[in-house]
């Protein structure tokens, strides 16, 4: 069975990433690198910005690419003209720390793309590919007033 793919139009990641430049996802580094028909990758670096002081990724950090993620790769399957997208709820499970001097990458997967309601499944890893976090993300799709 060949996947469709799930993107309402072209992918405006440079956009993205030069829109989120000076607000959170721009100064914990969030760069988003890749898309694929269902999916869309981001890097993140663990470093100052986004270790705990024990020296690894703080879990918070974790989160927040995730969250990032899930509004972006949501963002991206509805018409910009009608629609908004927002977050409802996330959860995640740290599996194993991420050290400083290294990045770590989220994948953000569709698990369900309702009418009103996505859910996303974001996996973090390290460099060498293993499992950092796994997080569900819970995103409502609005109507944006006027834009219809």
């Amino acid at each position: 069975m060949t996947k469709m793919p799930i993107w309402f139009g072209e992918l405006p990641i440079d956009y993205a990433n030069a829109k989120a430049k000076d607000c959170l996802i721009g100064n914990l580094g969030i760069e988003l690198v890749e898309a694929g028909e269902d999916f869309l990758k981001a890097r993140m670096p663990v470093d100052s910005r986004t270790c705990n002081p024990a020296g690894v990724l703080h879990g918070g950090a974790s989160v927040a690419l995730a969250e990032t993620l899930g509004t972006w790769a949501a963002s991206f399957c509805v018409d910009p003209a009608k629609h908004h997208c927002v977050g409802l709820e996330i959860n995640a499970n740290h599996v194993r720390p991420a050290a400083a001097g290294s990045s770590v990458y989220g994948v953000a997967r569709p698990l369900h793309l309702g009418r009103s309601t996505h859910v996303w499944e974001i996996r973090v890893t390290d460099e060498g590919g293993k499992l950092v976090c796994v997080s569900r993300f819970t995103v409502a799709v609005l109507n944006t007033p006027g834009k219809y």
